[in-house]
């Protein structure tokens, strides 16, 4: 579970991880625990030779957006730490639900595409 708050304290939505066997799912709630979207990962979020992208859905399944962490090259990907996303999300979507996704992406990052330094704890993030 992810909150987004703006100001602080303020709860504009939550990025919630729901339990799957295959591919990474989350959904996007506003401040009343409504959904309101939903994001399907791939079978494999591992980036050899390409971008790797979580759809972003409506409630209905129908894509509405993106995020994607960029193919940034074999010594980039091999040798730093460091990622390039993008993310799409239709233009008269809410401003709070804009920063939630933000929030999404953040959570992605962290989850699957980042290392810990903790060998041990080293996971795909799934539940």
């Amino acid at each position: 579970l992810l909150e987004v708050s703006a100001p602080p304290g303020q709860l504009v939505g939550r990025v919630v991880q729901e339990w799957s066997i295959l591919t990474p799912q989350f959904r996007i709630e506003n401040a009343s625990g409504e959904t309101v979207l939903r994001i399907e990962g791939p079978f494999c979020t591992f980036s050899i030779c390409g971008d790797v992208e979580f759809e972003v859905l409506s409630t209905n399944g129908v894509k509405v957006g993106k995020i994607s962490k960029q193919w940034s090259g074999l010594l980039r990907e091999a040798f730093t730490d460091a990622d390039h996303f993008g993310i799409t999300f239709p233009m008269d979507l809410d401003v709070k639900m804009k920063a939630t996704l933000l929030g999404a992406l953040f959570l992605i990052d962290y989850m699957f595409f980042e290392k810990t330094g903790n060998k041990e704890s080293d996971s795909p993030g799934m539940l």
